[in-house]
């Protein structure tokens, strides 16, 4: 069953160039206008990956225009981190960094282990087929912990 749904969300992975712009992308897209959603990454240093927007654009879902930021932009561009009602981090990394930003807030901070379709497969084709299974992972627990899509 399906959590207590929040007015908003934070997904954060390492970059933010392809997990957790697509968690954003698909939050959008099956909850609109349910929730603020955003999404950031530990660095800021990447662009959004071609690979999570092909992945993405097969579900109507519009990833070009993403500007990659960082938790220290969030809070450069006046996004203040304990406004989020819940922050889900897609990696280690990003999970001990919202960890250590929310430890002096009341915020609930989950961890979904989805894979880095970065470094796999060699041809285009098995990349592609790697970036569709993070993408579903992402979408398996979002509906597991939101409930079914409302599109």
């Amino acid at each position: 069953m399906a959590a207590e749904f929040p007015h908003s969300v934070l997904f954060c992975c390492d970059h933010n160039a392809v997990r957790s712009p697509m968690a954003e992308g698909l939050m959008k897209k099956f909850y609109p206008g349910q929730v603020y959603v955003q999404s950031a990454g530990v660095h800021s240093d990447l662009d959004v990956d071609g690979f999570a927007v092909a992945v993405c654009e097969e579900l109507g879902i519009e990833l070009h225009r993403h500007q990659s930021r960082s938790f220290d932009d969030l809070k450069d561009w006046g996004d203040d981190i304990s406004s989020y009602d819940l922050i889900i981090a897609l990696s280690p990394a990003s999970q001990r960094q919202a960890l250590e930003l929310t430890r002096y807030y009341h915020l609930e901070v989950e961890y979904w282990p989805i894979m880095d379709p970065t470094g796999i497969g060699e041809t285009r084709d098995a990349k592609l087929d790697a970036y569709r299974q993070a993408r579903d992972q992402i979408i398996t627990r979002m509906q597991a912990r939101f409930g079914p899509s409302s599109s």
